[in-house]
């Protein structure tokens, strides 16, 4: 399978002497797998699905963007991506904070305080000083403290490196939950409108029937065909009006499904989604060419920020293997009265650098090391398996793409031979030429043929959404 991953240059390293005004660059080579699914290396349409040219789809899409829950979940928790980034981020600055306290005290006359006037204090004075000393007081403090780490190792860069390809993530998977909203979206609705091609097949089928044993009972009273017909008649168009219920109700639930997808209540679509539909199946996919389909498929840009977001977690279990140091300060004013808190001599202040060296942990620090080095290998595992799942499904999606549009071709042939067959057979019938067993043969031929043109326009149309979700599809700005 390896090989079948195609890598196109498109660009050829030319001199500026060996280009002439002239020169056109020749069209990217694309696989035969793409030329036989009508592919071409033009870029991928933002919104693809206007290709069908149906304004009741385009609107359909617009409002499933706009409320679907599933989207809502995934933007929330880019949001909340984006402030785990900033809290991270915040780790390169100084950290300030003031502080204000004020305090209502009393010394222990039995407490430790009382050790040192025992050393210095004259015995006779001891008491009156130790009662001094626990007289309750105040102290009124207030100041800055500020504290910076030095990322002298990287583990701050590495972390917000983290953080950055956590955020790509959740992008990704934005962009993941859109495309295949998009892509359910426009699927239920050419099922739907296939469906209600059937509906529509199998109700001009049982009017048709209706008809005909309304004229086949002209003809038993004439005397022209016997009961046999009249009763065949009748059996066919039992058969066809017992398809109706059931085609039905793969409507209502199509109409349902779309509607949850909108996130909207049942049967809000019914009225909008009765009328006949448009749309048009483009003959040819903007595919761009092998070599971008990485850069456009949210899957693959998912698991390499994954990749990336691995390879930095290892950068900060190596940087906490080493020591931390930062820079510390604080300015306070003190004092035991309100009177002199703003004075410069209620001052007090500290400066200096702290280091925090991890000496013993019990290979704690090591083992993460470790750990992380084996996330990063799974994540590589992850991203070529990814790769890998990529491709195989563009194959399998232009394959059942290319194969459904020549069989499509081939029954649009086949329904124009049989419509053809059908009208010489009824008219040599209603003129007494044939039985009714070759025009009952020829109507079962061209139903069937219909039937079958209209499930292959269906498949066809899904088709064509996989193809477009397998190359990454595009998506509105």
């Amino acid at each position: 399978m390896r090989n079948k991953i195609w890598i196109v240059v498109s660009s050829a390293l030319l001199s500026a002497c060996a280009v002439g005004p002239d020169f056109k660059a020749p069209e990217p080579a694309l696989p035969q797998q793409w030329r036989d699914a009508a592919v071409t290396a033009d870029a991928v349409e933002q919104q693809w699905w206007k290709q069908f040219h149906d304004a009741t789809l385009d609107g359909l899409v617009e409002r499933a963007l706009s409320n679907n829950a599933d989207v809502q979940i995934a933007t929330l928790r880019v949001a909340q991506s984006r402030v785990l980034r900033n809290a991270e981020s915040s780790a390169r600055w100084p950290n300030v904070s003031a502080s204000a306290a004020y305090q209502r005290e009393r010394q222990s006359e039995n407490g430790t305080a009382t050790r040192m006037i025992d050393l210095i204090a004259p015995a006779g004075n001891r008491d009156q000083i130790v009662s001094l000393l626990s007289e309750p007081f105040s102290v009124y403090q207030g100041g800055f403290d500020v504290g910076w780490e030095l990322d002298l190792w990287g583990r701050v860069r590495r972390s917000i490196e983290a953080a950055d390809a956590n955020l790509r993530m959740s992008d990704e998977d934005l962009r993941d939950a859109r495309l295949s909203l998009i892509a359910e979206v426009v699927r239920g609705y050419l099922e739907l409108r296939g469906v209600q091609e059937q509906l529509r097949i199998a109700t001009a089928d049982a009017a048709a029937s209706a008809d005909l044993v309304e004229l086949t009972e002209y003809r038993v009273r004439g005397g022209i065909v016997d009961e046999l017909d009249l009763a065949t008649q009748r059996a066919r168009l039992a058969e066809a009006r017992s398809s109706i219920p059931q085609w039905k109700q793969q409507e209502a639930q199509l109409l349902s499904a779309l509607a949850v997808l909108l996130n909207e209540q049942p049967g809000s679509l019914d009225a909008q989604l009765a009328a006949a539909p448009t749309y048009t199946l483009p003959s040819t996919i903007a595919g761009g060419v092998p070599s971008e389909i990485a850069r456009r498929r949210p899957d693959i840009q998912r698991a390499e920020a994954q990749l990336h977001a691995a390879t930095a977690e290892i950068g900060v279990a190596v940087a906490d293997l080493y020591p931390r140091i930062t820079l510390t300060g604080s300015f306070v004013q003190q004092s035991l009265q309100a009177s002199d808190f703003t004075e410069w001599g209620s001052r007090q202040w500290s400066i200096g650098p702290s280091l925090s060296l991890p000496i013993f942990d019990g290979g704690r620090r090591r083992a993460i090391v470790e750990v992380r080095k084996l996330d990063q290998q799974q994540a590589a595992v992850a991203y070529q398996q990814t790769v890998l799942r990529a491709w195989h499904e563009i194959e399998t999606a232009l394959s059942g793409y290319s194969s459904e549009r020549d069989r499509n071709r081939e029954l649009s042939t086949a329904l124009a031979a049989s419509r053809e067959a059908y009208d010489i057979a009824r008219v040599r019938y209603n003129h007494g030429l044939i039985n009714y067993l070759a025009e009952l043969d020829a109507r079962r031929t061209l139903l069937q043929t219909e039937r079958a043109y209209s499930q292959s326009n269906i498949q066809l149309g899904t088709q064509l959404v996989a193809v477009y979700k397998a190359l990454g599809g595009g998506l509105p700005e």
